[in-house]
């Protein structure tokens, strides 16, 4: 890996913001233990004025405890990422001014949702992130153009065009993803051994 790189995103954690009109935010199953961290740091008008979108299916008897804690706000399930940045979209369409938005969870889930808000004139660094759970990436083939979602390993091979990829520190906003380039470019035979970097 290469270190320094400025594109690396920081997710500096959550907290409450006590001047907004409304909190809009969006975990996955492993960010929502920090949103429950937020909640607690925070006041009874905060919860009040929040609306929570949650990547889960909701079943599981852990998710169900953690809803229940995370009232009085309004909370929102959704069965997966996609659907969850769906209704984030939808909800971002028509928000007002004063809305504060966060994110919690892996880094597939906190660029998508970053991407949403600079969709909708967000700045990004007014997003409040903070990263939990897997560090699994979301990579584009800077070849083919292809994303190659839940990475683990380094290198990986592109599910698109089948070049074996270097993923890079270096990560695009605008994408929500880490550029992966050609590892063997001057020697197709030489195939490195993938690690398992991103677990």
């Amino acid at each position: 890996m290469y270190s320094g790189i400025k594109s690396r995103p920081i997710y500096p954690g959550l907290r409450p913001d006590p001047n907004a009109r409304i909190n809009l935010i969006v975990c996955d199953r492993d960010g929502a233990e920090a949103v429950v961290e937020l909640f607690a740091r925070a006041d009874e008008k905060f919860a009040k004025c929040s609306t929570v979108i949650l990547a889960d299916d909701a079943r599981s008897a852990e998710s169900s405890g953690l809803l229940q804690r995370l009232q009085p706000a309004t909370v929102e399930v959704k069965a997966d990422l996609p659907a969850a940045i769906e209704r984030l979209k939808a909800t971002l369409a028509s928000a007002s001014m004063g809305m504060r938005l966060y994110a919690a969870g892996t880094e597939p889930l906190i660029g998508s949702v970053v991407q949403a808000g600079i969709e909708n004139s967000i700045d990004p660094l007014s997003v409040y992130t903070e990263h939990r759970g897997s560090l699994m990436r979301r990579v584009q083939c800077v070849h083919c153009k292809g994303m190659i979602e839940n990475v683990t390993t380094n290198p990986v091979k592109c599910a698109h065009c089948g070049l074996l990829l270097l993923v890079r520190d270096h990560y695009s906003k605008r994408l929500a993803a880490f550029q992966g380039v050609c590892i063997n470019a001057e020697d197709p035979h030489e195939s490195p051994e993938p690690k398992v970097e991103f677990q």
